[in-house]
């Protein structure tokens, strides 16, 4: 399956704990972020539902679940290693749900291509009830006189009640993540929704291989995404040309009628409950906006529980602002509210009421031209709120401004407002 390899998540609950047991905020807070939204919603259901055993494989463009076509290196300790035979790689079918095999999978891809071409490397997945993945999919390399393109396609389902921020794969990733996408949503009769990107393989930059993606969701959850990469398979090329199939040609792939029974081989998973302690997206960014001077732009809002992220424009330049808000921090954060090992500019204080404050003026850690200025407090309760800006709307982006808009001051006043853990 298809989600962003650069972000480690707009992680779900199963990487916001992993978070809080590693000690330090790693700078690169937007990715983890987006890990948490959108690209690894669909993981998320996958785990929700327990239907199949995915391994995330990180390496630039993509990450993808492995286990679909038995690519992408060692999984984790304890799980078979991708590839493995799918009797011992995942559990055994739903009972009472249809099955679907990967020949079939890759015979209805096949079909739904324009006429003239030819296919290699093609492979598919089957629902459980064959023995292989719950999640159905199907890839193949398709070729004209033309070039190559690398094609994919998985269908899965959203969990019960999903929320919007946890759409499995559909919306649009915000611009602080993914600045070089150009993506659209459209809302199809009878409930669908259909989400549009252009984007690259490796998304931190707007050169290279290129990546367009389309996601229909079903008004019952069912959540069909073919991607295809220009030039051949996935990392395949380092050339810029365009993929072969034009985005409008990805949509009627997915909206097929031919991928019926592919969709009713995928159970429906049932909703987790949400972070416990963790104030809403919205209420988040109503605090954060009653700081910001007034006469500003607001835009690119991308927020979900425990964390908002903003672009801000004063008239002088963009701004990229988030806040990340948790609860019970003291143990994680042991030792690492202090200045040892920081680079660039950092100074650590303790408040009267016992607050510790750490404030950081440095280069981005991914190597952009970006500065980065953060503000992490920790509350004696273990309340713990980290401010974070930028001189851009996007760490992979030129800068848009010489220094960040809001002063390092104005950051402290934003992290110790307490209203951030009233909503």
């Amino acid at each position: 399956m298809p989600v962003d390899e650069d972000l480690e998540e707009r992680l779900t609950r199963a990487l916001r704990s992993a978070t809080g047991e590693f000690p330090p905020h790693s700078a690169d807070l937007v990715r983890r972020s987006v890990a948490r939204g959108r690209r690894l919603r669909l993981v998320r259901a996958g785990q929700v539902a327990a239907t199949a055993a995915v391994a995330l494989v990180t390496a630039g463009g993509t990450l993808m679940a492995a286990d679909a076509f038995g690519t992408g290196g060692e999984g984790p300790p304890g799980r078979p290693r991708p590839g493995t035979p799918a009797s011992s790689a995942t559990r055994p079918p739903a009972q009472g749900l249809p099955g679907i095999s990967g020949q079939e999978m890759l015979r209805t891809l096949e079909s739904l291509l324009p006429p003239g071409g030819t296919v290699s490397a093609a492979s598919g997945r089957g629902s459980g009830a064959d023995g292989g993945s719950v999640m159905p999919a199907a890839k193949l390399t398709y070729s004209t006189d033309k070039g190559s393109s690398g094609l994919d396609i998985a269908v899965t389902r959203l969990p019960y009640g999903a929320r919007a921020g946890r759409a499995g794969q559909g919306g649009c990733l915000p611009a602080e993540v993914r600045p070089y996408d150009r993506c659209t949503t459209e809302k199809l009769p009878g409930g669908a929704v259909l989400d549009t990107t252009r984007s690259f393989t490796y998304p931190g930059s707007d050169t290279g291989q290129k990546r367009w993606y389309v996601v229909l969701t079903t008004a019952d959850g069912a959540q069909l995404t073919v991607q295809e990469f220009g030039g051949g398979g996935e990392k395949g090329s380092a050339g810029g040309s365009d993929p072969l199939l034009s985005t409008d040609r990805l949509a009627s792939i997915v909206r097929s009628p031919l991928w019926k029974k592919a969709i009713a081989a995928v159970p429906a998973p049932e909703e987790a409950p949400g972070d416990p302690g963790q104030a809403p997206g919205s209420h988040l960014t109503g605090v954060l906006k009653s700081h910001l001077p007034p006469g500003g732009t607001v835009s690119d809002v991308n927020a979900g529980d425990g964390l908002v992220q903003l672009v801000y424009d004063d008239g002088h330049g963009r701004s990229m602002l988030e806040v990340d808000v948790r609860r019970h921090a003291t143990a994680s954060l042991a030792g690492h509210m202090g200045c040892a090992g920081v680079s660039g500019d950092c100074e650590s204080t303790t408040l009267a009421d016992g607050t510790v404050v750490k404030k950081v003026e440095g280069p981005s850690e991914k190597g952009g031209p970006a500065t980065v200025w953060q503000v992490d407090t920790l509350r004696p309760d273990g309340r713990r709120v980290v401010v974070r800006e930028i001189n851009s709307y996007a760490e992979s982006t030129p800068v848009t401004r010489p220094r960040p808009a809001l002063a390092m001051d104005r950051l402290l006043t934003i992290a110790l407002d307490g209203r951030f853990f009233t909503g």
